[in-house]
This record gives C-alpha cells, sequence and structure tokens, in this order.
C-alpha cells in the first residue's frame, strides 16, 4: 500500500522524494477524478448546447474599473494561506511537518512565506486590473453557457460533496463520534459516498435553477462524470488501503489466472494503520490485516470503469431527458448492492 506517493515513487522508481509525502494517495486520486469528471462533463454539456438542448444565460458585467481594496485583501488572505501552509510544509523543520494532518490543522506555519505570497498575490490581482483599467468603466451583457460554469459546478461538487460524505460517515458512527470527536472532524478519512451525492446534488440543484440551466440536462451530462469520478476515487481507497476493504476471505483462490492478490489482501502500510505490526517495519504505516479480505474496492474501480463505458456508449441514443441519469442511478445501486452482498 502507498499511504502517500512519497512511498509510490520510493517502491516503483527507487527515489526518495521527501516532499510527496505531503500529497495522501487517496486524496491525490479524489483529485484526478474530479479533473477528468470536469472535462466529462463540459464536454456532454458542450454537445447538448450544440444540439439546441441548452441555451445560455446572459449576464451584465462591469469592465474596466481598478482594482477595489476587497480584492487586494482576500487576495493577499489567499496567498498568504498558500504560503503560511503548504509551502510551510516544504521548507520548515522535518520535525515539524512530521505529522502532515495536524500540521495543516494547528496554528504553526512559515510567517516569511505567508507574508511573501499574498504580498505577490495581491499584486497579481492589481497588476491584472490595471492592465484591464478603462478611463470610464462600462457595463457590458455576456453571453454564458452551461460548459462555461462546469468550474463553478464542481467546486460546488467538491465543497458540499466531502462535506456531506463527512456528516453522513458521522451519522452512520454517531456512538464512535460522540466518544472522539476529533478523529471525525479533523480526519480525513471516513467519507460516505451517498452523503456526498446527495448533499451536492441538492447544492447544484440549486445552482443550476439560479442559472436557468435544464436540470435534466444537466443530470444526464454528469452520469458518465459521476461514474469515471467514482471509479478513479476507488483506485485511491485500493492503493492507500483506506479501510473501505470487504469481509474476511481465508478461502483458496479458485482462479489460477487471478493473482492471490486480487483475490484476498492484507493491506500492508494501509494508511489507517489497522492491523498487526509488519515484523521489520519501523515508523509509520507499519500494519496490516491478521487476516486477508477481499480487495472489494479494486472491484469497484472495474465496475465503475465498464458502468462509465457503457454511460458514455448509450448516452446519444436516450433522448427523454434524464433517462441516462435513472439509468446511472440503477445501475450504481445494482453495483453498490452486489459489493455490500458480499
Amino acid at each position: 500500500m502507498y499511504p502517500n506517493l512519497y512511498f509510490a515513487f520510493k517502491d516503483l522508481f527507487g527515489v526518495e522524494w521527501t516532499f510527496l509525502r505531503f500529497v495522501n494517495s487517496f486524496g491525490f486520486f479524489v483529485a484526478i477524478g474530479f479533473i477528468l469528471a470536469a472535462i466529462v462533463l463540459a464536454a456532454e454539456l458542450k454537445r447538448k448546447s450544440s444540439e439546441g438542448l441548452l441555451e445560455p444565460t446572459e449576464m451584465q458585467m462591469l469592465v474596466g474599473r481598478p482594482v477595489t481594496p476587497w480584492e487586494l485583501i482576500l487576495n493577499f488572505l489567499l496567498g498568504f494561506l498558500l504560503g503560511y501552509k503548504i509551502i510551510g510544509l516544504f521548507i520548515m523543520d522535518a520535525s515539524a511537518t512530521e505529522d502532515t494532518q495536524a500540521f495543516i490543522f494547528s496554528g504553526i506555519g512559515s510567517w516569511p512565506a505567508g507574508l511573501v505570497m499574498g504580498a505577490l498575490f495581491a499584486w497579481m490581482k492589481y497588476n491584472e486590473k490595471n492592465k484591464q483599467k478603462l478611463a470610464k468603466p462600462e457595463r457590458r451583457t455576456v453571453r454564458i453557457w452551461p460548459q462555461d460554469r462546469v468550474g463553478e459546478i464542481t467546486i460546488l461538487a467538491l465543497v458540499f460533496g466531502l462535506a456531506g460524505a463527512k456528516l453522513f460517515d458521522i451519522f452512520e458512527n454517531w456512538s464512535h463520534f460522540l466518544q472522539r470527536p476529533s478523529d471525525y472532524l479533523l480526519s480525513p478519512k471516513g467519507l460516505t459516498f451517498y452523503g456526498g451525492l446527495i448533499c451536492a446534488a441538492l447544492a447544484i440543484w440549486w445552482y443550476a435553477r439560479k442559472h436557468k440551466i435544464g436540470f435534466w440536462h444537466l443530470n444526464d451530462s454528469a452520469a458518465p462524470a459521476l461514474m469515471l469520478a467514482y471509479g478513479v476515487g476507488r483506485i485511491g481507497c485500493q492503493v492507500s488501503g483506506d479501510g473501505d476493504w470487504g469481509i474476511d476471505n481465508v478461502k483458496p483462490n479458485p482462479y489460477s489466472w487471478l493473482p492471490d492478490w486480487m483475490w484476498s489482501y492484507t493491506y500492508p502500510h494501509n494508511v489507517n494503520e489497522v492491523g498487526e505490526q509488519i515484523p521489520g517495519c519501523v515508523g509509520k504505516y507499519c500494519a496490516e490485516l491478521p487476516v486477508p479480505v477481499y480487495p472489494t474496492p479494486l472491484y469497484e474501480v472495474i465496475m465503475a470503469l465498464l458502468l462509465f463505458a457503457l454511460l458514455w456508449s448509450v448516452r446519444k441514443k436516450l433522448k427523454v431527458p434524464g433517462t441516462l441519469f435513472a439509468l446511472y442511478l440503477i445501475v450504481n445501486g445494482l453495483e453498490r448492492f452486489l459489493i455490500e452482498k458480499d
């Protein structure tokens, strides 16, 4: 298992780039999943727009005005946070940043890096606005197509999806949450997919209604993207060993063509540090399960990618708005049922 990219690059390529220990494997694949989903969603919305199924909206914009103090302050704060925490991870003493999660949620950081990055972000915003400044600001009408809003839709899905996934995980483990709430609130582990799907869907429904985007056409466009993102995200679950594995499996592998690790696996060096100590291993992530289990995240990767191919292949054939999304709900539910059944 590779809890973060440092271990992956060390094992696969023989290089020890310490800065990669700050990039968790699960988070890396979740980010890749969101990027791929955004690309697929934009392509589908553009296709539907070209077919006349979606229309642009017009909005008034004031262009040519100088930068405002609020814009400078906001960009300074964003730059400061980036420098104080993210750049601080790479330049501060290893003893302060060894536990990345504890460092991120602590008050520790690099003040010089924060101030420099804050000043840089503020200057960049000032320079951008100064180049666009007009002697007399003008109001212009711009047309914005649904595919132009994919960035905003993706951010909404990310924020509300992660919040919903964390919230539903807390509900599912309420008794444990009451005993140790910090383990849930301050941890990237423990995310419930359907919680994220429900909360993200509500946020995007509100956004689509506000900007007059055909909701069912948007759902149909999102169906293949959701399935693809789920499959790619599950790669992160398998690679990091985040605890989403299946039940115990001590049966001999009945398929000679199937590698044993695809039949049953102990998830050595899993990111949750669950199980027994691995002999001879020193440091963090030195545990493996005492009894092998079904590697269900791997099975979900395969099923989700196959279902993405199915949805992508039939997307132009299903003409009634909402039909493709209904098919997504059906096959996704069947996939989850089969996994939970095992």
